[in-house]
């Protein structure tokens, strides 16, 4: 039998100038079907110095981002060490292994993807995006990085409107945090 999964889908971050934002869409579903349109896949971890969010399984998700903030809590909010730490676990615990999300980070200074197939992924441009429309996001802040002044929200803002009007799996209900 299939598991079935409720997923959560976009999320985009990006540092700038100083300023680090991170969001998404709310959009949750359950296969073809939406399940909930306004899920929160945000929050802020170690004193609300840093912002992570999730695609992928919503309780994966979940518990990634748990066990996420206890590394950073036992590494002394070191978010490199943190992030690696956990996708160490991630990828050689036989109980995370099965765990099917992905977890986009963003600091006032930098951004990572954190996978479970253990890996630590640090972009160039200081934009993450993950999910189903994650590309698309993705594509549009890059455009807006290279011929724009917009400041982080406004990018992460703009990026999440041309996913959430291409991807069907992405909804206009935005959720933004700022650093």
């Amino acid at each position: 039998m299939k598991k079935l999964d409720y997923h959560a889908t976009t999320v985009i971050g990006v540092v700038r100038d100083g300023k680090a934002a991170l969001g998404s869409d709310g959009q949750m579903t359950m296969g073809a079907t939406v399940m909930k349109p306004t899920t929160n896949k945000l929050r802020k971890l170690h004193g609300g110095k840093i912002l992570v969010g999730f695609a992928g399984g919503t309780a994966d998700g979940l518990t990634l981002i748990d066990r996420f903030e206890e590394k950073l809590q036992a590494h002394s909010g070191k978010l490199d060490r943190a992030a690696v730490e956990l996708a160490k676990d991630w990828r050689m615990d036989k109980l995370l292994r099965r765990l099917e999300a992905m977890l986009a980070v963003v600091s006032a200074d930098r951004t990572l993807i954190i996978s479970g197939t253990g890996d630590v992924i640090e972009p160039e441009d200081n934009i993450v995006a993950i999910g189903s429309g994650g590309m698309f996001a993705l594509s549009a802040a890059r455009i807006m990085l290279r011929h724009t002044e917009a400041d982080a929200k406004t990018m992460v803002l703009e990026s999440l409107k041309v996913a959430s009007e291409i991807c069907i799996y992405t909804n206009a209900n935005f959720k933004i945090e700022e650093l």
